[in-house]
């Protein structure tokens, strides 16, 4: 990295040695001054079509692709997710996700600069405990996490000795949202008015979202409409047809939220985004007469068993309906005789106790036989990316070399 000149450091301020090359971020934020005339001159050099940030996406399918986003695609971006949490000057945001994320930088930093909210940051890495005492001790208002991270505060064994509730709202996103630990976070966490966004990096990252005041049922079930100033189809993957209301398609999105493209990848960005403009986001979706969209699953996560398509979603929400299932994951894996077979990987609530058995009693006569996967396996974790995505794909492979299978051979 020969142009890189300095890296800011999360430190604790007057703790730990001086680094060349690094900067403290107690330092960087006691430099600020609105009325440095400085700053004047580089806003006259900018262009809002300026590449302001090179966003790596996740790796939760394969290698990384950097994702090349203007002051244009982020900064309104963070303006309108603001807009639908109904962020004020008197709000406290509680930001515990990687700030070299999306999640962090546009739904966190960039939601409350355009509103005047204050940010909270409880450390410089997730701890489900540190983030319940910051919440209590810095009264905030909101809160953000993936799904993940929700979970480890709710089952955290001191969660009930915490006051958290100054808390109104917040974002959960990041990878699918479980319907069960929705409705969860907004009761025992006081979370009344938390909304659920659904996007990806290519999009800075926001492409919908639920406000405050999207109705109950919506809120736990959907993904909300489309944010303002955007366009989003669902089509069909292999036509390219708009499908009709309620049928499942690839969703594509249109607009200023659009990426500039992939840094030095011109021929990967032209496979992304087509002649005319749609980000193909690679997830399946449906959307309802009056425009919530639902993520139904991605494209390469669906299982086609014997004919049929199953999403692995549905079987997680129907297995985190187990009182002992604290999170769960579904699998597609090659079947010689169905081509695919579905393969569960379940997290425990602690204290519990599950055998294979239970879990496909809890299934029998609830959801069709040929949707109850016939490999399960308990584990204490999931393969994770640094921003707590799901890697799927390892589980896939891990399963697959534990239990000696091979893809199927295809023309």
């Amino acid at each position: 990295l020969p142009h890189l000149q300095t890296v800011v450091w999360i430190d604790e301020a007057g703790q730990g040695e001086e680094q060349a090359g690094m900067m403290r971020f107690s330092a960087l934020m006691a430099s600020g001054n609105p009325d440095a005339p400085r700053l004047a001159d580089i806003a006259a050099t900018l262009k809002a079509s300026d590449p302001i940030n090179i966003q790596f996406t996740s790796g939760t399918t394969g290698f990384p692709k950097g994702a090349t986003l203007t002051h244009r695609n982020i900064l309104n971006n963070g303006f309108f997710i603001g807009e639908a949490m109904k962020l004020t000057p008197a709000d406290r945001l509680c930001i515990p996700v990687p700030l070299y994320h999306c999640f962090g930088m546009v739904l966190g930093n960039l939601a409350c600069f355009t509103h005047g909210s204050t940010i909270v940051y409880p450390n410089d890495g997730f701890d489900a405990l540190t983030v319940l005492q910051t919440v209590q001790d810095e009264q905030c208002t909101g809160l953000h996490g993936v799904p993940t991270m929700f979970i480890a505060e709710l089952d955290h064994p001191r969660f009930a000795e915490f006051d958290l509730s100054t808390l109104r709202t917040g974002i959960m996103a990041g990878s699918p949202c479980p319907t069960e630990v929705m409705k969860r976070v907004m009761t025992d966490m006081h979370l009344s008015q938390i909304t659920i966004a659904y996007g990806m990096t290519e999009t800075s990252p926001v492409s919908c979202q639920s406000s405050i005041d999207t109705p109950l049922d919506k809120r736990v079930s959907t993904v909300g409409l489309v944010q303002p100033h955007l366009e989003v189809k669902i089509a069909n993957p292999d036509s390219g047809d708009i499908v009709a209301t309620g049928v499942s398609g690839e969703l594509c999105t249109r607009g200023y939220s659009v990426m500039h493209g992939y840094w030095g990848d011109p021929a990967r960005t032209q496979e992304a985004i087509d002649a005319e403009g749609w980000m193909h986001t690679g997830d399946l979706a449906t959307m309802d007469a009056e425009g919530y969209v639902n993520i139904v699953g991605r494209i390469k996560d669906m299982v086609i068993r014997g004919g049929e398509n199953i999403y692995p979603r549905e079987i997680e929400e129907f297995l985190y309906r187990h009182p002992k299932v604290q999170d769960v994951q579904v699998v597609g894996l090659p079947d010689k005789r169905y081509g695919e077979e579905l393969c569960a990987w379940i997290v425990i609530r602690p204290g519990e106790t599950l055998s294979e058995d239970d879990i496909r009693a809890f299934c029998k006569g609830q959801i069709a036989h040929y949707k109850v996967p016939r490999y399960i396996r308990f584990v204490s974790g999931f393969p994770m990316t640094v921003t707590g995505k799901i890697q799927k794909f390892k589980i896939r492979d891990e399963m697959k070399n534990q239990l000696g299978l091979e893809e199927a051979k295809t023309a």
